[in-house]
């Protein structure tokens, strides 16, 4: 039943995200992207990464796809999409073969199974997800995360002076 439901999120992730990059329509392109996060944030839960698949939803399909939407309303694009591409369909379909084949590599010289790590199961029982995930994150890796942490604060602040008004 887990794989079952497994497969159709799978799928919808893959279908979504093809209509996404097929619409010309921005707004169109967007819903699909939510419905994709969506569809990966239910691959989190199956997972038991409950916290993942709630960051999932919260930053991507919250803060990025609104930021992503800002954007687009910003440029005003017109009615039929302001991306022009008259050769997309070749393209995606290049570039989904090249990383086809890049998957396919790894795959075969990679562990897929891979190593496990410092914390059994009972560490996860006695502590929970969360906190192994802020300990890990606050003490190992604090600062590439205050790094990206003050990325963003650049990019949002680059993004008000390009919308400023002169």
């Amino acid at each position: 039943m887990e794989q079952l439901g497994f497969y159709i999120l799978a799928f919808v992730a893959i279908i979504s995200s093809l209509f996404m990059i097929t619409r010309e329509n921005p707004v169109h392109s967007a819903l699909w992207m939510l419905l994709t996060f969506f569809s990966v944030a239910g691959i989190f839960v199956q997972l038991n990464a409950e916290f993942i698949a709630a960051i999932q939803v919260l930053v991507y399909a919250g803060a990025i796809l609104v930021l992503y939407l800002f954007v687009v309303m910003l440029l005003n694009p017109k009615s039929k999409g302001f991306i022009k591409i008259p050769f997309r369909y070749a393209l995606g379909i290049v570039a989904s073969f090249v990383v086809l084949i890049q998957i396919l590599i790894t795959l075969q010289s990679a562990n897929v199974i891979g190593r496990s790590g410092q914390y059994t199961a009972e560490i996860y029982e006695k502590y929970g997800n969360v906190k192994i995930f802020g300990y890990e994150l606050f003490n190992n890796y604090l600062v590439p995360f205050e790094i990206v942490s003050v990325m963003l604060l650049v990019a949002m602040i680059g993004a008000i002076v390009l919308a400023k008004k002169d």
